[in-house]
């Protein structure tokens, strides 16, 4: 009989980390039944008064820490373990990205404590990057041994390499695509675009948050370069969005300078990356070693909100040949193969899984 994973919480079940994850529990075998609680605090209850299936893993995914609480109590009454995945640190968002209340405040402390306590009642903690295992470490008190490493990877079914479009009269695109947070720095891409000096170049920025309208703002207040183009294009949809990238030429990453944009590698670098095409970033600890070290990764460094940088680094690669922009897109669909891949990801989940199951039938 196939092991099976409860995947419990008020969680998005079409969300890309929780769709790949699911999926990929089932090609390692596993039976995967959601257990989706009317009202988190209560869900152990609510459980309980439903046929859910002993499972041999109860799984909390992306941004649920309000479920832990009940999820760890179901489990524990059950001998089941616990694995969270909460990919962000409420605390670090609201204190540091936010900065919705002051580091030190009454607060920010409760809330610190909240989530400690919930993070210790998981057997493992998932993290998407390096950088984020030492966070949650260094300030929610995580033991090392907990924590494991899963990437977040892309879907290659989806985002797949492909041929770099013709470059048109009025230049390469550079194509970013995101929610306007903090963390991606959409300010930094609108001040390069100011100060860019380069050949022909379209720079086109999808989506809506909370930054765009100070970013239609400031490309409004200063006059544009004529060789450059910048245009704001609404969202589009995840099903879309392979396609669009495959209009493009470069894509961006993101350039922000706070400490949560230190941990984190978003979804659109591992996307860019499977789809075959130069990634412009910001430097972070977040990454691999030895793709930072690498200089033909295909991933192109700039420092943090620095637009004089990205508009330099921007302007090299307009002025470049073709074909130098397709050694470099074969470079980071190499590094995402070697790095991020769905193989990759899945020894990653299969490690993680395995060890936690002998342990339980240890004790």
């Amino acid at each position: 009989m196939n092991p099976t994973v409860l995947w419990w919480g008020r969680f998005d079940p079409h969300y890309a980390r929780n769709a790949f994850l699911m999926r990929l529990f089932g090609e390692l075998g596993w039976q995967v039944v959601s257990f989706r609680p009317r009202w988190s605090p209560l869900g152990q209850w609510e459980a309980a008064l439903r046929p859910l299936p002993k499972p041999s893993l109860v799984w909390v995914p992306a941004f649920r820490q309000r479920d832990i609480a009940a999820a760890a109590a179901w489990a524990r009454t059950r001998s089941v373990p616990l694995i969270i995945d909460p990919l962000i640190s409420a605390y670090d968002k609201q204190v540091f990205e936010r900065r919705k209340f002051d580091p030190g405040s009454a607060r920010a402390e409760r809330l610190h404590r909240w989530e400690a306590q919930c993070f210790s009642l998981a057997d493992a903690v998932v993290v998407d990057t390096p950088a984020h295992a030492d966070f949650f470490h260094e300030a929610l008190a995580v033991p090392r041994e907990k924590l494991h490493l899963i990437w977040v990877g892309a879907d290659e079914a989806r985002f797949r390499a492909t041929p770099l479009p013709p470059n048109p009269e009025a230049g390469p695109e550079a194509l970013f695509w995101g929610s306007f947070l903090p963390l991606h720095g959409p300010e930094t891409i609108v001040a390069a675009a100011q100060c860019y000096q380069g050949p022909p170049l379209r720079l086109t920025l999808i989506g809506d948050g909370p930054l765009l309208a100070r970013c239609q703002a400031l490309a409004h207040d200063a006059p544009l370069p004529p060789k450059l183009t910048l245009t704001f294009v609404p969202p589009i949809s995840y099903d879309a969005l392979p396609e669009r990238i495959a209009q493009a030429h470069f894509v961006l990453g993101i350039f922000g300078a706070t400490p949560k944009a230190e941990r984190v590698i978003p979804n659109k670098v591992f996307q860019g990356l499977a789809s075959g095409r130069p990634v412009v970033t910001r430097q972070a600890p977040s990454y691999p070693e030895p793709v930072i070290q690498e200089t033909a990764s295909g991933l192109l460094w700039v420092p943090a909100a620095d637009p004089n940088a990205l508009a330099r680094c921007l302007t090299e690669l307009a002025a470049s040949a073709p074909a130098h922009w397709q050694r470099l897109g074969e470079a980071a669909r190499t590094t995402f193969d070697r790095y991020f891949s769905e193989n990759f990801i899945k020894a990653q989940l299969r490690n993680l899984v395995d060890k936690l199951i002998a342990s339980a039938n240890l004790n």
